[in-house]
């Protein structure tokens, strides 16, 4: 193993190490407004709105990842209509691309977390603001999304691991993220273990900080891991 290569090269895999948290920290932030929008859906007493939302997570959970960010890539650049219009400035775009991909993924895992949270809040939290003359809306907004996000931490700090780990995809479609650098450094020293081996301790890292900021939550919430 060639330590002196894994040192010199470890400031271009950081490069990459910074997109990758670009690409998550967007994935996450688009994916949880969208799991949260269709959770709402999925405890709908509407047969249609439920079946929907239904479909959107069963679609996008029972699909490959790599398969999803294919379609948008190179699928969507397919549609004439979309390449005339304002939004090809986006869709032409690598980055923006995996972005979509990846929010459109977590977000239906997180739906699915969600909604479970949902439905797992005691009905004595509502009756007691019922009691007291709240609104439905406003103890859904200030009592009711709380908890629920409380509630599905442990799950969801699971989900941003393995997100994480999906931004590794991102490098098929041209992206120089952090494991796009090592197959380049992969390339150019014909060296893999090397390259991927730094790339690995570097995925390690950062599951180590975001396992240990969720934990911090966890505990900081009332959760006991």
């Amino acid at each position: 193993m060639d330590i002196n290569l894994m040192i010199s090269v470890f400031p271009s895999l950081l490069n990459g190490t910074v997109i990758t948290l670009k690409l998550l920290i967007s994935s996450m932030f688009f994916g949880l407004l969208i799991g949260l929008f269709f959770a709402i859906l999925r405890i709908n007493n509407n047969p249609l709105i439920n079946k929907f939302a239904y479909g959107y997570s069963y679609f996008f959970r029972g699909t490959p990842l790599l398969v999803q960010l294919y379609l948008i890539y190179y699928g969507l650049a397919n549609i004439e209509f979309l390449r005339n219009s304002f939004l090809w400035v986006v869709i032409r775009e690598p980055y923006w691309c995996a972005i979509i991909a990846f929010s459109l993924n977590t977000g239906a895992y997180t739906s699915e977390i969600l909604r479970s949270a949902f439905q797992t809040i005691k009905e004595g939290y509502i009756e007691a603001a019922q009691s007291l003359g709240v609104s439905k809306k406003i103890t859904f907004y200030k009592i009711q999304i709380p908890i629920a996000i409380k509630q599905s931490l442990p799950a969801y700090g699971n989900e941003i691991i393995l997100m994480l780990k999906g931004t590794s995809l991102a490098s098929v479609i041209t992206i120089m993220d952090l494991m796009g650098e090592a197959r380049k450094v992969n390339v150019l020293t014909f060296k893999p273990f090397e390259a991927f081996i730094t790339a690995g301790i570097i995925y390690l890292f950062l599951t180590f900080i975001i396992h240990n900021i969720v934990k911090y939550l966890e505990k900081k919430y009332g959760f006991q891991t």
